[in-house]
C-alpha cells in the first residue's frame, strides 16, 4: 500500500468526505464554495502523494481548514469582508480536542522517527484517532493481541523517555 490508488481514494472519500464537507460548510457558509473546498482538500492530499498509512482524520481536518481560510482570504481580496472577524470566530470555534489531536500527532511523528512505522501508525490510530484495539488491528492488518503487545511496548518506551 504505497500511494493512493483509485479504490483507496474512493474509500478515503467515503470515510472522510462528510467530515470535510461539514468543516467547509461551517467555515465558508456557502454550499457551492464548501463543495469546491472539499474537492480541493482531496486534490491537495492526492497531489502530496500521502500514503494510506499516513491518513487520519486530523490530516483532512487541518487541510480543510487551511483551504477554507485561503478561500476566505481570496474572497476578502475580491469583496472586502472583515477577515479578522472571521478568523477570530474560527479560533473560538476550533475545538481544543482537535488541536490536541494535531499536537499529539506531531509529537508522535517526532518520537517515532527512529522506530518501526507500524508503531507510529498504531499509536496514531489508537491514541490520536481514538480507535479501539479491534479497529486499530483491522486498519493495519494485525491481530488484536499483536496490537495490544505493541501498545504495551510503546507505553514502556514512552515511559523510559519520560513522555
Amino acid at each position: 500500500m504505497d500511494t493512493i490508488t483509485d479504490r483507496d481514494f474512493g474509500e478515503l472519500y467515503q470515510k472522510y468526505g462528510p467530515m470535510v464537507l461539514r468543516r467547509c460548510r461551517f467555515l465558508l457558509n456557502d454550499e457551492d464554495m464548501a463543495l469546491d473546498a472539499m474537492q480541493d482538500v482531496f486534490l491537495k492530499i492526492m497531489e502530496n502523494n500521502y500514503r494510506i498509512k499516513d491518513m487520519c482524520s486530523s490530516l483532512f481536518y487541518v487541510t480543510a481548514t487551511r483551504i477554507c481560510l485561503n478561500m476566505i482570504r481570496a474572497r476578502k481580496i475580491r469583496t472586502g469582508p472583515d477577515f479578522d472577524a472571521i478568523a477570530e470566530m474560527m479560533v473560538d470555534e476550533f475545538s481544543e480536542i482537535e488541536a490536541e489531536k494535531i499536537e499529539a500527532r506531531d509529537v508522535l511523528e517526532k518520537l517515532f522517527s527512529s522506530r518501526d512505522s507500524k508503531d507510529s501508525l498504531i499509536a496514531t490510530l489508537h491514541f490520536v484517532d481514538g480507535l479501539t484495539l479491534e479497529e486499530t488491528a483491522e486498519q493495519i492488518g494485525m491481530s488484536v493481541s499483536g496490537v495490544r503487545k505493541r501498545i504495551s511496548e510503546l507505553k514502556k518506551f514512552s515511559a523510559s523517555m519520560n513522555i
